[in-house]
């Protein structure tokens, strides 16, 4: 999961947005630790789910680390900063499905599922 991401990040912008899905446990995390890496930030992300939001600033652009697994409504996404952040460096959001209205239009959306043996299946559209 973190080598694809690590892959990709290099062919991310500073308006770049990554909606990421899947059921718990499917690789969400590992998914942006790979985005964290590709860009170069030193820090390791962690999921931000008590926290909601994490910002690593010291790579190549800056990576925005979201979690909506806890809203509750879409006011909420306003108040912890997430449209602040479009534009200004990679925004990555776990959960993304629960608010899909809040994304803009060239969101890249990432769906993880687990399959036979523990497998990862992702597809991107």
């Amino acid at each position: 999961m973190s080598a694809l991401a690590a892959e990709m990040a290099a062919g991310l912008t500073a308006s770049s947005v990554i909606a990421l899905d899947g059921p718990l446990g499917a690789g969400k995390t590992q998914f942006v630790k790979g985005l964290a890496q590709g860009l170069g930030c030193r820090d390791m992300p962690t999921s931000p789910t008590f926290s909601i939001a994490h910002e690593y600033g010291d790579g190549r652009l800056a990576l925005f680390h979201f979690d909506f697994y806890r809203m509750k409504n879409a006011a909420e996404i306003t108040t912890c900063g997430f449209d602040d952040c479009l534009g200004s460096g990679v925004v990555a959001v776990e959960w993304a499905s629960k608010f899909p209205e809040a994304f803009p239009p060239e969101t890249i959306r990432i769906n993880i599922t687990i399959g036979d043996n523990d497998q990862r299946h992702v597809s991107c559209h």
